[in-house]
């Protein structure tokens, strides 16, 4: 039996070529869309905590105010993708690149009301992992570390997040999410856990490094400064009483908004546009 050249490449033996990835994207996305609350929900708190253990190993880097400016934010990018790896090769559900699941809505493979559910649940579960994991790093005191500077770090950080205007912020979300669900594409697309593993490493530090907001990611960060801030930690940092309960949420409705579009619109249905036509036009060349 002949076999298409676009076959052939679908089956290259070190990734998924863009067609077969973006089939891949909308199988999965049925997947989740299919998988009961409790499990979803699971999950999702099990990939907030491992995003939150990428952002402190990034802060624990820029504690470190010896260190020249671009090797701190290129070193903290690359200890940040730890999170991203932990979910892509262990398996756990992330709002940011659970964004790619519009390519099976656009196909009708699963329903927009199951992509709106998996959504919700996993919005609230990540956030749940990321205030357990806020207990457990204040509790193991990493704050405490290079004589407090780190916690002094931690406060800065989500200061920073609060302090820029809504415009903006959205704007950081849209390009955060678009190199998040990149790497997942890739992700996606790798046949091994050295694919995935190395793929992912420039798209997620380099959205890092450029001071991107991820939604999830901000949901350790904030709420991690704001009780570090209460503890004493970061006194002299400018601003810090900009940080409170109100301005959290003000980042997250900025950061969440521009994250769904960066990765819903810009990279899932650009992609689904792209892919899934050529997916049609080959169905149809078979059929006749």
């Amino acid at each position: 039996m002949a076999v298409e050249k676009e076959d052939l490449a679908g089956l290259a033996p070190d990734a998924l070529a863009p067609a077969a990835t973006e089939a891949k994207a909308e199988a999965t996305a049925v997947n989740k869309g299919n998988m009961k609350a409790g499990r979803c929900f699971v999950s999702a708190m099990l990939a907030g905590f491992f995003i939150a253990l990428g952002a402190t190993f990034f802060m624990l880097f820029l504690g470190d105010s010896t260190m020249p400016f671009a090797v701190q934010r290129l070193v903290g990018g690359l200890c940040f993708c730890l999170g991203l790896e932990l979910v892509l090769c262990c398996g756990a559900e992330l709002f940011t690149g659970n964004c790619l699941m519009v390519c099976g809505a656009m196909s009708r493979q699963v329903s927009w009301g199951k992509v709106f559910k998996n959504w919700g649940i996993v919005f609230v579960g990540n956030f749940c992992g990321a205030l357990v994991a806020v207990a457990l790093i204040t509790l193991a005191q990493v704050c405490a570390m290079n004589s407090g500077a780190v916690g002094d770090t931690m406060v800065s950080v989500a200061v920073s997040k609060v302090t820029p205007s809504w415009v903006t912020l959205f704007g950081k979300g849209i390009m955060c999410n678009i190199l998040v669900c990149l790497a997942v594409w890739i992700g996606f697309a790798g046949r091994t856990i050295a694919d995935k593993v190395l793929g992912i490493l420039l798209p997620i530090s380099a959205f890092v490094a450029c001071g991107f907001e991820h939604c999830v990611a901000n949901m350790f960060f904030l709420p991690n400064g704001f009780v570090l801030k209460l503890m004493g930690y970061g006194a002299d940092v400018a601003n810090v009483d900009a940080l409170n309960i109100g301005s959290i949420f003000y980042n997250l409705s900025a950061a969440t908004l521009g994250n769904i579009v960066g990765g819903a619109v810009v990279v899932g249905l650009a992609y689904w546009f792209i892919y899934h036509k050529k997916q049609e036009k080959k169905q149809e060349q078979n059929e006749g």
